[in-house]
């Protein structure tokens, strides 16, 4: 069961438009604010390998938090919400974000 001290991850699947204007619009005042919630990208990929499923978007990323309860705080914050509008609503045309609990297999559910 996750707690405060159980990691998060972000999955995110998104279609930029335009690599360049994400780059100078978002991403590089993005990655300030997850630092400020302790979070991290640990991947990403402008070409993930799709095994199973569709998958329409041209990148892929997934991003860890400190607990399930930073990575809410982080996306409803008032610091991240103009980018997150800007990303869905001007630079992107496909969007999915899920956030998935961690879990240490070998303790007790």
């Amino acid at each position: 069961m996750a707690d405060e001290t159980t990691p998060a991850y972000a999955i995110v699947q998104i279609t930029i438009n335009d690599p360049a204007e994400f780059n100078e619009r978002y991403a590089q005042h993005v990655f300030p604010i997850l630092d400020k919630f302790g979070a991290q990208m640990i991947a990403g990929s402008p070409t993930p390998q799709t095994k199973e499923g569709d998958f329409d978007g041209n990148w892929a990323a997934v991003l860890r938090f400190p607990s399930m309860q930073v990575a809410e705080d982080w996306y409803n914050s008032a610091e991240y919400k103009p980018y997150k509008d800007m990303r869905i609503n001007e630079l992107t045309s496909s969007n999915s974000l899920v956030f998935v609990g961690g879990f240490d297999p070998g303790s007790p559910s």
